[in-house]
């Protein structure tokens, strides 16, 4: 469903019953596969080609029960069931070059499943993920768009599908979680 005037778009419908435990522990294998803390954090995996900002659009419009919204700056906010898992920031001061000061004007943020799974991803410096300040306590990590391509597609879709995870309701992750088992 697309409306050109509040642009909204809903894509798929699915429904199922899940256990809240089952769908914690399968996010959590999921997750693993890409960023691990017992093995030192962050590494890539060569499955495909390097990620692209429309990959990112493609994969969240393609999650089940997906609206986009658009906030200030006409930046795009990925949501399931009213929450959002996707956003991309305006330049604000807690984000910024550590050489110029200047304010990154290409954070984009993404839903995490929990603290644990936030820190696998931001700890290692040769991660493309970080967090600041102002994320403190949030399930949640930033990425730099300029940076997207340190990630494959596969790993970006990965992190797209923990994010809406993390958000969408018990019976929705289940449903996806029966549907795409984890390998």
């Amino acid at each position: 469903m697309i409306h050109a005037g509040s642009r909204t778009i809903q894509v798929g419908v699915l429904a199922h019953s899940y256990p809240v435990a089952a769908r914690q522990h399968a996010r959590s294998r999921r997750l693993s596969r890409s960023w691990s803390s017992g093995s030192g954090g962050y590494r890539q995996l060569p499955r495909t080609r390097r990620a692209r900002i429309e990959d990112v659009h493609e994969l969240a419009s393609a999650m089940p029960h997906v609206t986009v919204e658009y906030g200030t700056g006409d930046n795009p906010i990925y949501q399931v069931g009213g929450k959002s898992f996707i956003f991309f920031r305006n330049p604000r001061p807690d984000a910024v070059d550590p050489e110029t000061g200047e304010r990154y004007a290409d954070v984009i943020v993404f839903w995490v499943g929990s603290e644990a799974d936030k820190q696998a991803m931001v700890q290692d410096e040769s991660s493309p993920f970080f967090t600041t300040a102002h994320f403190n306590g949030h399930p949640s990590v930033l990425l730099r768009a300029s940076r997207i391509g340190e990630l494959t597609r596969q790993e970006l879709a990965e992190v797209i599908q923990e994010a809406w995870l993390s958000r969408a309701s018990a019976r929705r992750a289940a449903a996806w979680l029966g549907a795409h088992p984890p390998a």
